[in-house]
């Protein structure tokens, strides 16, 4: 057992009968009434992401995890295949265990949370930001540039990704995971 004070960001707990990990959390100690800890929680098992209070001192049952690196090989359509690194077996996910599947790129090397108790996959890590090419996005019109303008584009992985106007197609950009925003452009 745990206790709100071990909450952090990836923590697995057990609750309301189903297994979430720690999206987010902030530690509120207001001037009047006593400390609690607001979360935000993501079901491994639907992928639904609910907001939940915690008051300070509450015992919570985190889940034990390990944590593994597998390569992503393919989607087919209803489930994505990954490859244990170390010794080579393969695990197949829904698309909901996963945070960021638009980002996913074949080859990508991800974390995946298994849980110690029934060796289930519970979720997957995407690295902190991923490099993906932009095989399609509009020109960039001159004179837009007074404020931070963007444009649509659309990357390898067929994902959207709002980008400034200077991208071009063919152009390799870096894009935070956890947000899905564009960081910077990739000179090759």
């Amino acid at each position: 057992m745990a206790s709100t004070s071990d909450i952090r960001n990836g923590l697995c707990i057990r609750y309301n009968h189903d297994i979430f990990k720690v999206v987010e959390f902030l530690h509120v100690k207001p001037g009047k009434g006593p400390a609690f800890v607001r979360t935000k929680l993501k079901s491994v098992t639907t992928g639904k992401v609910i907001d939940n209070t915690f008051s300070a001192g509450h015992k919570i049952e985190d889940v034990r995890v390990e944590t593994h690196k597998f390569q992503f090989l393919y989607n087919d359509g209803e489930f994505y295949h990954f490859m244990n690194t170390e010794d080579y077996t393969q695990i197949r996910l829904t698309e909901n265990a996963l945070d960021a599947p638009g980002l996913l790129k074949e080859g990508e090397v991800v974390t995946i949370l298994i849980n110690t108790e029934d060796q289930m996959p519970l979720s997957v890590e995407m690295p902190a930001s991923v490099i993906l090419e932009v095989p399609h996005t509009e020109p960039g019109v001159k004179g837009n540039t007074a404020t931070n303008a963007t444009k649509p584009a659309t990357v390898e992985t067929g994902a959207e990704v709002n980008v400034p106007l200077f991208i071009n197609e063919g152009d390799k950009i870096k894009i935070e995971t956890d947000k899905g925003t564009y960081k910077e452009r990739i000179k090759e």
